[in-house]
């Protein structure tokens, strides 16, 4: 056994995992910064970031060891968990920041929605491999759909607009790599025009609307609701080329960034850094991105190669939203940073999700 854990330990992706490690240890440098300035010298979120990463490193090591191919065989065990999970939330959850999707066990909060992206990486991989060489006819298009929609319908009862896009997106990036034809693709626009609507009407409560508003022209309550994208604009531009050093920030030591630790560590990051740093972070995430690329096209069957595809998915368009509103291009939805942003339960999600790769990649 030990002699096989050795072996696939020299198999892993190591600059991948160098990688990971590195970016993990910006994240952690960036949340001491700002626990500098919370009273009292706070430091617990820095002291559980380390501890969640402790635990991250056995979870990551785990599922890189597994065999990914017993995900196929679980995947709708997993499906129908992470359903009444979702569904359980809304009934038993607890409100933060305007969303019913926290469950509380002790000093833990747990988001099911979390759960639930990397059972449908697993479910959407199993479907898609199996159905590759045959993948034209619109049953196929509308079933997948469905196994997306049942996730997206209940995220966005909670509500969560950005976890619903982050799910929708990785649902239509796997269908646009298996060749889907355009007819499907325009008709798929079609309902995601119509889902806009009518979540416009019906599901986002008065104060997402107003951050959509806000986000199309942040000088409508700049104060307000417009409040965190000017403060995270101002401490990204004044960051400039080197940056104003850890702990040196003007806008996150003096608590102008909201959300400094979570949804804005990007802007604490290009403050205290500046542009070399950001592009640094930058580099370290196409590393990552490159290696799993060649992990996806060296894996050894096609649910390998869409578990993997799954897993690019989901972190670019966490990458993509959160880097955007912190920019004020993207609407503020409490979207993470992987591996930077502070948060126990999302860091474990990630490296589930890099573990998965890495299991791939030994196998391949």
């Amino acid at each position: 056994m030990f002699k096989n854990f050795w072996d696939n330990l020299r198999k892993l992706d190591w600059p991948l995992s160098l990688a990971v490690l590195v970016l993990f240890c910006f994240g952690l440098a960036a949340i001491y910064s700002v626990s500098l300035s919370q009273q009292g010298d706070d430091f617990s979120n820095f002291n559980k970031q380390i501890a969640f990463g402790v635990i991250g490193l056995f979870v990551f090591l785990f599922f890189s060891m597994s065999n990914y191919s017993s995900l196929r065989v679980y995947s709708r065990v997993l499906y129908v968990a992470a359903t009444v999970l979702l569904v359980g939330v809304l009934f038993f959850g607890s409100i933060i920041r305007g969303t019913k999707g926290w469950f509380n066990v002790g000093p833990i909060n747990f988001q099911p929605v979390e759960f639930a992206k990397i059972v449908l990486v697993v479910v959407l991989a199993k479907f898609f491999s199996n159905r590759l060489q045959r993948f034209s006819a619109g049953k196929h298009v509308i079933m997948s759909l469905l196994i997306t929609l049942s996730f997206v319908a209940l995220v966005l009862f909670q509500p969560d607009l950005g976890s619903a896009f982050v799910l929708m997106s990785t649902w239509f990036i796997l269908l646009v790599i298996t060749g889907i034809p355009k007819k499907y693709l325009i008709t798929l626009f079609i309902i995601f025009i119509i889902i806009l609507l009518a979540s416009w009407s019906f599901v986002l409560k008065d104060y997402q609307k107003e951050r959509i508003a806000v986000f199309m022209n942040p000088s409508l309550d700049p104060l307000g609701s417009g409040y965190n994208v000017t403060q995270s604009i101002i401490g990204i531009g004044s960051g400039q080329f080197y940056g104003r050093g850890l702990g040196f920030g003007s806008q996150s030591q003096l608590k102008f960034i909201p959300e400094s630790q979570t949804d804005f560590i990007f802007a604490v990051i290009a403050e205290e850094l500046g542009f070399i740093g950001v592009s640094i972070i930058l580099g370290l995430w196409a590393i990552i991105f490159y290696r799993l690329i060649v992990i996806a096209k060296k894996a050894r069957d096609d649910f390998g190669m869409f578990l993997v595809l799954g897993v690019i998915c989901v972190l670019f368009v966490h990458i993509f939203i959160n880097i955007g509103m912190n920019m004020g291009i993207m609407p503020v939805t409490g979207i993470s940073l992987p591996l930077l942003s502070y948060g126990g339960s999302f860091l474990l999600v990630t490296l589930v999700l890099l573990g998965m790769a890495q299991s791939v990649s030994v196998r391949r």
